[in-house]
């Protein structure tokens, strides 16, 4: 069986797997001990984000003519790659913050929702919130005023629906009559 028969379903397969892809961060791991890769790999996992080791000449066939192409001049070195389907910022959010206690790890690029990003790109990606973050926030600043008017009328229904004691030194109608 010659070369190109035995690459042909490597090369498939990541093509499969950045077809629908949200996010592909390439990370040069070189450096990493055993341990260091083996706790990013579970959090990466954890979060439902693929990562793998491919050789770069295959990554090179499977980003031609795809929005991850910008990315083909980066394949130099041991890399790696990060893939989201689901949420456009889990790989830069993991990897970015791995980084920060492994310094071996090197961000390199990726491709956001269609958008390339350089290293600092990526590191701005990873500081936005996830989309659950996103959306638990966005849903309890709705809910605040109507936790407060509900207190307020809990409040006003506590006290029997009655008017407020007038203030000291206001008379009321029996005093001035």
């Amino acid at each position: 069986m010659a070369k190109v028969e035995l690459k042909q379903p490597i090369v498939q397969e990541i093509s499969e797997q950045i077809k629908d892809a949200q996010c592909v961060v390439l990370v040069d791991y070189r450096g990493l001990t055993v341990e260091e890769d083996t706790q990013l790999r579970k959090q990466l996992r954890e979060a439902g984000v693929s990562y793998k080791v491919y050789k770069n000449t295959l990554m090179n066939f499977a980003f031609k003519g795809t929005d991850f192409e910008s990315m083909s001049s980066l394949l130099e070195g041991p890399n790696a790659i990060a893939i989201s389907k689901d949420d456009a910022t889990a790989p830069a959010r993991i990897l970015a913050k791995f980084a920060k206690n492994a310094p071996a790890l090197e961000l390199k690029a990726g491709v956001v929702e269609g958008t390339f990003y350089d290293t600092d790109g990526i590191k701005t990606i990873a500081s936005v919130p996830s989309r659950d973050e996103l959306l638990s926030k966005f849903l309890g600043s709705i809910q605040s005023p109507i936790t407060n008017l509900a207190r307020v009328l809990n409040q006003i229904a506590e006290q029997g629906g009655e008017p407020a004691a007038p203030a000291a030194g206001e008379a009321t109608e029996t005093e001035s009559n």
